[in-house]
């Protein structure tokens, strides 16, 4: 006769049913966050009105958020895509790059603080990049899922850090046109990205009027390694251009692969 296996500890089984309970729970939370965000084009505002701000507000802790500054007036949250990708997106409501609020007198800079995030992504992959290898990017109208402003904030393709290579010494506040990943950009390396030099304030300059920027897509990146030495890369197009494009969200690696080379 096979003798049964002592008893377990009651106290054992708990703290395992808690761990099994605890490990559902956040695999419910993601799954139901992908497809509320497949469904609904307001899930990232809810996300951020709903969960994060309230709990910043109650407990000093940014809930289902990476972190939430309300003096600032934005959160970061990670994307459900990829290993690094994270997003920033304003505490107030924006639709996106069309919104005459991101053109307001005392606008947020938002490049500002989305590239102040880009340490999150070195976290991800934990390896510090240089600024040529991080890009942060905003989608046209046309070319989202989301109705909240959100600038991705990720790793860049090698291959076009390789191409964009070629503006690092470019003069500054001068747009150049090129072709990357078989799209027609303009480039233009700034010095900055606050005021005047705010990416959304240099591409609006000329296409003026919420319908024609809703149809632009911007990228930034670093000019070279260090961006405050080397300055950095606004990447802008339209739909409207030939061979244009409303996202440049393809020319950002969610894999980050640049975090693997050798």
């Amino acid at each position: 006769m096979t003798t049964p296996p002592p008893a377990q500890p009651q106290r054992v089984l708990s703290r395992r049913a808690a761990r099994i309970v605890a490990t559902l729970a956040v695999a419910l939370a993601a799954g139901a966050c992908a497809r509320l965000a497949a469904v609904d084009s307001n899930a990232l505002w809810k996300i951020v009105d709903l969960r994060c701000v309230p709990s910043q507000q109650a407990t000093g802790t940014p809930g289902q958020c990476t972190t939430v500054d309300l003096d600032q007036r934005y959160a970061i949250l990670k994307d459900i895509v990829g290993r690094s990708q994270y997003l920033l997106i304003p505490t107030d409501r924006i639709t996106g790059i069309e919104s005459p609020l991101v053109l307001a007198p005392h606008a947020r800079d938002y490049w500002v603080d989305a590239w102040n995030a880009r340490s999150y992504v070195g976290k991800s992959v934990k390896r510090t990049l240089p600024d040529n290898q991080l890009g942060l990017e905003i989608n046209s109208q046309y070319r989202r899922s989301q109705n909240q402003l959100h600038i991705h904030i990720d790793c860049m393709r090698g291959d076009i850090s390789e191409a964009l290579a070629r503006h690092a010494k470019d003069t500054p506040d001068e747009w150049r046109w090129d072709t990357l990943d078989g799209n027609r950009y303009r480039i233009m390396r700034v010095t900055a990205l606050a005021q005047a030099d705010n990416p959304f304030r240099l591409v609006a300059r000329d296409n003026q009027g919420a319908g024609t920027m809703a149809t632009q897509t911007i990228l930034v990146t670093g000019a070279g390694p260090s961006a405050e030495k080397d300055g950095w890369l606004v990447v802008n197009s339209g739909i409207d251009v030939n061979d244009g494009s409303g996202s440049a969200e393809g020319l950002l690696d969610h894999a980050c692969r640049v975090a693997d080379a050798r």
